[in-house]
């Protein structure tokens, strides 16, 4: 039987991954130090490694018997890098490159590396595709974007077979038997969840009201966590031959701010209490992900709207 390491299986997108991998049959190995993580994320069926990505020994220990690696562990936030730039580059660049020796060591060639749309940083283009020119804005974009290319010389000298996804903003939970797996991040910068938990005396904030689209908001791309793990199991049996692909996943359209808060509104039941600011320097006006080499390559298109996606995530907090 096969058997997947997952990096960073207690985080968000990682135990969702662990669990649906188990359900379609596929061995699980978590490997996690539990510093963003959670135990409680946990899936018990799977074999549990606490430890870092850059300890030798615990990734050599955690190799063991696999057949491949879905590679989440690391650093995920934004407005965190820019003011911790050098910790970003030491858990999500060293780490994968510990991470990807070892593989080497124990003969495991097989890589699907969780990367980000934040790779191609504010480009002319509102709807980007693969062939967009990376140029991260942050050193969180820079971390995912140099493990992109350590995946590629890794593909020519050392024979991986690799692919990095690179998504935008990812919603939604999933429910498992005792409970859910959903974002709980601290602190929480996403804005499905933040809409959600927005309050009258903390309302959330639209930041710029005079864009040059239909509502005048930005629109930005979501994917649900579910759809999201489908499309890394896909990947996973594509990884025949040695070889580095990227592919972009989203939603292939893109929603605005009035939309989300309009959506979850709907979801609710209540209003969401909300404050027009200015636009934030440095927002793109538009960022949606081309899905058409995911349609092609993967076979895989989304199925969960946004409605969904609220929905969901507003049930993980009942």
């Amino acid at each position: 039987m096969t058997r997947v390491l997952v990096t960073g299986g207690a985080g968000y997108i990682g135990a969702v991954a662990a669990h649906q991998l188990i359900n379609s049959g596929v061995e699980v190995t978590i490997l996690d130090d539990l510093s963003t993580g959670h135990q409680e994320s946990l899936d018990a069926r799977a074999r549990f490694i606490k430890g870092s990505i850059l300890n030798r020994e615990s990734v050599i220990e955690a190799l063991e018997s696999c057949d491949g690696v879905m590679h989440f562990a690391g650093k995920s936030l934004v407005g965190e890098s820019v003011l911790k730039p050098d910790m970003y580059m030491e858990n999500n660049v060293t780490g994968s490159q510990n991470l990807l020796d070892c593989m080497k060591i124990a003969g495991v060639k097989k890589i699907v590396f969780s990367s980000s749309a934040a790779t191609y940083g504010s480009p002319d283009t509102s709807s980007i595709d693969e062939s967009v020119k990376t140029d991260p804005t942050n050193p969180y974009g820079l971390s995912k974007a140099r493990v992109d290319e350590m995946l590629a010389a890794r593909a020519i000298a050392d024979g991986f077979a690799a692919i990095s996804l690179r998504y935008f903003n990812v919603a939604g939970a999933l429910k498992i038997e005792n409970g859910w797996l959903a974002e709980h991040h601290n602190p929480e910068t996403h804005l499905i969840p933040n809409v959600l938990k927005a309050s009258t005396g903390n309302p959330i904030k639209i930041f710029g009201t005079d864009w040059g689209t239909p509502d005048k908001t930005c629109i930005r791309d979501y994917v649900h966590v579910v759809d999201l793990i489908s499309a890394h199991i896909l990947a996973f049996q594509k990884l025949t031959t040695p070889g580095h692909k990227i592919v972009n996943l989203g939603s292939g359209s893109g929603y605005s701010v009035r939309e989300v808060i309009a959506t979850a509104e709907k979801v609710t039941g209540k209003q969401i209490p909300y404050l027009e600011d200015e636009r934030r320097a440095g927002d793109p006006e538009t960022l949606i992900a081309l899905i058409e080499l995911a349609k092609e390559y993967l076979n895989w298109s989304p199925e969960r709207d946004l409605e969904l996606m609220i929905r969901d995530a507003y049930l993980s907090l009942q």
